[in-house]
């Protein structure tokens, strides 16, 4: 009974303990979302520099700009935007959907693979968890779209619109509406998008279909609270491994005089799949945890 009392956030540290001896689990997930995400990282890239050699940025004032005058500079970025913005949006209205319908078939596969492999029971629901994977990766589309809308709204009331009149623009007042949108829509996903995180799960787990899934996670609420707070974590989790990645990259800037850039982009490369790798593993854990609860709400009836 003790331990069916335990908190969520309580066990995450021993959950993470266990996945960590375990390490053929976090194998599974690397390789299902590496071999999506290096390619279409790979084509991105590609994509990017084509748009950048047939766009041409002259009289923009981007390769002119200095941080001593940041409102130029915020100009001369809002022209080169301006610009790359149809060419970008033209590319990412084929690309996007090709990355997510491969992305959400790698994750059909590989996710259930990994639920096999960390319970021996689990059924391969492939087609089922591709749809679900599609739903969630669309209510995420809609999360990053609000907020995408609401920054856009404040740019227009606290900044352009004041400068096209004359005033001075409202920086503290945009700044705070970003802060605010971003953290109030990370709480709304932390919150609500549990459910789309564990159908999924749940499919595997149980053997049902998409829309029984969905309505099956919703409706198991001895795990929402849970749930609520291992994604609540996992976002302070990212956050964390975000800094950490940010000054383990900054560690060789006091030696830029010594080092070639050669290095520094080696080094880079380097902090960036040990950041990748550690956020696979949250990843692990955070499925790890779900199917623990799940056990224990199975045993507690």
């Amino acid at each position: 009974m003790a331990q069916q009392n335990t908190r969520v956030t309580q066990g995450f540290v021993g959950t993470l303990g266990r996945c960590w001896r375990r390490p053929s689990l976090t194998l599974i997930e690397i390789a299902w979302r590496w071999a999506v995400g290096i390619p279409a990282l790979v084509g991105a890239f590609v994509l990017a520099g084509r748009i950048a050699q047939a766009t041409p940025l002259a009289g923009t004032g981007v390769e002119t700009m200095t941080i001593g005058d940041p409102m130029g500079a915020a100009v001369a970025m809002s022209l080169a935007v301006g610009r790359l913005w149809g060419p970008v949006v033209r590319a990412a209205e084929w690309y996007v959907p090709m990355v997510a319908a491969a992305w959400c078939v790698a994750a059909g596969v590989g996710r259930g693979f990994l639920l096999q492999q960390m319970t021996g029971k689990a059924a391969r629901r492939t087609v089922t968890v591709i749809v679900l994977q599609m739903v969630r990766l669309a209510a995420m589309g809609g999360t990053f779209a609000l907020w995408f809308a609401v920054v856009r709204w404040a740019a227009w009331t606290q900044i352009w619109k004041p400068t096209m009149a004359g005033a001075e623009p409202g920086l503290v007042g945009y700044f705070a509406a970003v802060i605010v949108a971003s953290l109030g829509l990370f709480t709304l996903w932390g919150v609500a998008g549990w459910a789309f995180f564990a159908a999924p799960l749940v499919a595997a787990l149980e053997g049902l279909g998409p829309w029984a899934s969905l309505r099956a996670a919703v409706g198991r609420r001895e795990l929402r609270g849970p749930m609520v707070e291992v994604g609540l974590v996992m976002g302070i989790v990212k956050l964390a491994l975000i800094v950490l990645a940010m000054v383990l990259s900054a560690t060789p800037l006091p030696f830029e005089t010594v080092t070639t850039p050669g290095f520094m982009h080696g080094w880079y490369a380097v902090c960036g799949v040990l950041y990748l790798a550690a956020s696979d593993l949250f990843h692990v854990t955070r499925v790890k945890a779900f199917v623990e609860w799940s056990e224990r709400a199975v045993e507690a009836r």
